[in-house]
């Protein structure tokens, strides 16, 4: 039976053009056969030791090779990798390892430290594939990754793979908690991966088979520079990969923009894809201090996915690179893609927040009603037809976040948005108030919750302020114990023990005492004004 399973469409690209490169980093490089025959040899592997259909497998990497090989090798097993931040610390990493039900990870050495630690609070009762990275950190009990995949054979002999299988891609709730969105394979291969359409010229595929009819004749060469383990890289990756093109990564760790440019030129890439203005802007400085030295001129498309470009760096990418096609992309990992909007040549620069939905997106009101056009009615982004089964072992917020309207699901993104006349989309903002600094999700209620527990703070309430680089930097407004005094420095090492780095706190406001409704909520737009007068905008 011939199904939309990512692993055999996947296999189906690979069969077609075996000799095309599939993967590029800086220090490594593989064919569409060769990803395949690893993929094979990691499955058999896993499923020697023990792993078996729908394990779940976390999969705690930098960028590299090993990233795709380890999810596309769980698919072929029917069992479901699992994306875990490598910015957690401990106590994180322990809830996300319980909450996924891991029956397995695949690792960084570099990243044993943290790892250590969160087995000790949450061991994991499977095999644990260390990838070397040349740090030389170790976790007791792990296996050698290369040694592990060269044991297992690379007979693609695997039953009962379907478009039903599970994916599933881990993001923070409202509380900031780890929350798993659960996908069949089918649905994420048309909501998010552009459907057997790398182009999108000509629509999603009608069956399965179609998909070596769609691989364009030259492989579409896209540099990622987001991380892995968001989904907006993993899509990307994903929907160059099933139309056989060429995935290029950078070197894991801090992003330079000298490299990216370098893989540009030498890789000739035709799509460079960030996350914001926090990777846009580095990567385009980089540029602006010796543009001569960069060839990118085979760069047709400069994209971000997750956060949206500032009219700023859209005016700068315009003004460096004239001939390319600038791309916002709008979605959520409960909704898939569900718009853009694309700045063509030549064309005006525009505001990052406004949007062009497709056909199965709508922003609703209260009623779940369709906000009109024009109206100025503030509703909040929604999408139907291909959507997540729900959180996986959340029932009551999976109720609250897909709901049935006259016989149609409906997921619910929490971004509140309104209508043009034209019908173009303009974003307002997360309902939730969550943050968003440099691509990355931050929840104020989890911030809070640890600056209350500084021995100065009496109580606290966390905005995001906007920022000229991160998009949005984390503030805490804070009222101290009687006495008590506290500064930034001391209140980011009080929070890093409990929070990755980019949750601690940028700035600082101290008041008398805090604004709340009578029933205790915090009064977050009267603490977003007070952190502005206080701290104002970054820069």
């Amino acid at each position: 039976m011939v199904t939309y399973n990512l692993s055999e469409m996947f296999e189906r690209v690979a069969d077609t053009v075996p000799d095309r490169e599939a993967v590029v980093t800086p220090n490594a490089r593989r064919t569409y056969a060769q990803l395949d025959h690893r993929a094979n040899q990691l499955a058999h592997a896993l499923a020697d030791l023990g792993v078996a259909a729908g394990d779940h497998i976390g999969l705690q990497l930098h960028n590299g090779v090993e990233y795709l090989e380890a999810m596309l090798a769980a698919y072929k097993l029917k069992a479901v990798p699992v994306n875990v931040n490598y910015r957690y610390v401990d106590t994180e990493l322990a809830r996300l390892y319980e909450d996924a039900d891991l029956k397995g990870l695949v690792f960084h050495a570099g990243l044993a430290r943290q790892i250590n630690a969160a087995l000790l609070q949450c061991p994991i009762p499977g095999p644990l594939l260390c990838v070397d990275d040349g740090s030389g950190a170790q976790v007791p009990g792990a296996r050698a990754y290369d040694a592990a995949l060269a044991l297992g054979s690379s007979v693609r002999d695997f039953v009962g793979r379907s478009g039903d299988d599970r994916y599933i891609a881990y993001t923070g709730g409202t509380t900031g908690l780890p929350r798993g969105v659960v996908w069949r394979h089918e649905d994420i291969f048309f909501a998010a991966t552009g459907g057997g359409d790398p182009t999108t010229a000509l629509g999603p595929i009608s069956q399965p088979e179609q998909i070596v009819d769609r691989i364009t004749p030259v492989g579409v060469v896209m540099l990622l520079a987001p991380p892995l383990m968001h989904v907006s890289a993993q899509w990307g990756a994903l929907s160059i990969l099933f139309g056989g093109g060429t995935v290029v990564l950078t070197s894991p760790g801090s992003l330079d923009g000298d490299e990216v440019w370098s893989l540009v030129a030498r890789e000739h890439a035709n799509i460079l894809t960030v996350v914001g203005d926090a990777m846009a802007r580095p990567i385009l400085d980089a540029f602006a201090q010796e543009p001569s030295r960069y060839d990118a001129s085979s760069m047709f498309v400069f994209a971000s996915g997750g956060a949206t470009l500032s009219r700023a760096t859209k005016n700068q990418i315009a003004t460096l690179l004239p001939n390319v096609i600038i791309v916002d992309g709008l979605g959520s990992t409960e909704t898939g893609v569900s718009g853009s909007r694309a700045r063509m040549p030549g064309s005006e620069v525009t505001d990052g927040a406004r949007f062009t939905l497709d056909d199965r997106s709508a922003v609703l009101d209260a009623a779940f009603r369709p906000v009109l056009p024009g109206s100025g009615a503030v509703g909040q982004l929604a999408r139907r037809g291909r959507v997540p089964l729900g959180y996986y072992n959340d029932p009551e917020k999976t109720a609250d976040t897909f709901v049935e309207v006259e016989g149609q699901r409906w997921a619910l993104t929490g971004d509140a948005a309104t209508v043009e006349s034209d019908g173009t989309v303009v974003l307002l903002g997360r309902g939730s108030m969550s943050i968003n600094t440099g691509g990355e999700k931050v929840y104020p209620e989890e911030v809070e919750a640890v600056v209350r527990n500084h021995p100065s703070i009496y109580d606290a309430v966390v905005v995001g302020l906007p920022h000229d680089r991160w998009g949005q930097q984390v503030t805490a407004v804070v009222a101290l114990r009687s006495g008590s005094t506290v500064d930034l420095e001391e209140l980011r090492e009080h929070c890093r023990n409990s929070l990755a780095g980019y949750k601690l706190p940028r700035g600082l406001c101290v008041v008398d005492s805090l604004v709340r409704s009578p029933n205790g909520k915090a009064d977050y737009r009267w603490a977003l004004q007070t952190a502005l007068e206080c701290v104002g905008a970054g820069v």
